[in-house]
């Protein structure tokens, strides 16, 4: 049972780090502020390291991870174009990307919290903890620009 729970969390993991990714490709050709756009290309190095990271965790014990579908991908692509039509500015990129992140911080937690401790995958735990602990910075980051 909890090694179904702990596949459950790297699943989350992965599409999490999916999802800021193709945010990221989304809101970089929009953003204009060269501050942003560096964080953009930091953060997105680093959610394709924690999702590499996902990769190899699910290829040796033989998990299926799924990538987000093209419907999700479209909606989000269409968001993120009508919010920075309007408002491109360093501190609107920062609130939707602050945003974003605390959707991921907050679907991670929900899934750790469903781990039993003595029970967990110590790998997928620990990769889950990074994740959090690498969100966390991000979320910071961008409410200073927000201000």
């Amino acid at each position: 049972m909890e090694q179904k729970k702990s596949e459950e969390v790297l699943a989350e993991i992965h599409r999490n780090c999916q999802l800021a990714l193709q945010s990221i490709s989304n809101i970089l050709p929009e953003a204009d502020d060269t501050d942003v756009k560096e964080e953009l290309m930091r953060e997105h190095e680093e959610y394709e390291r924690m999702c590499a990271h996902a990769a190899i965790i699910a290829r040796n014990k033989n998990i299926e991870l799924k990538n987000p579908g093209p419907i999700k991908k479209a909606m989000m692509w269409s968001s993120i174009k009508m919010s920075t039509m309007t408002d491109n500015s360093r501190a609107h990129i920062a609130e939707m990307m602050a945003q974003g992140t605390v959707m991921g911080i907050t679907a991670i937690r929900s899934s750790l919290c469903d781990l039993d401790d003595s029970e967990a995958d110590e790998e997928i735990r620990a990769l889950a903890e990074d994740v959090l602990s690498t969100e966390e910075r991000f979320e910071e980051v961008w409410k200073n620009m927000i201000a």
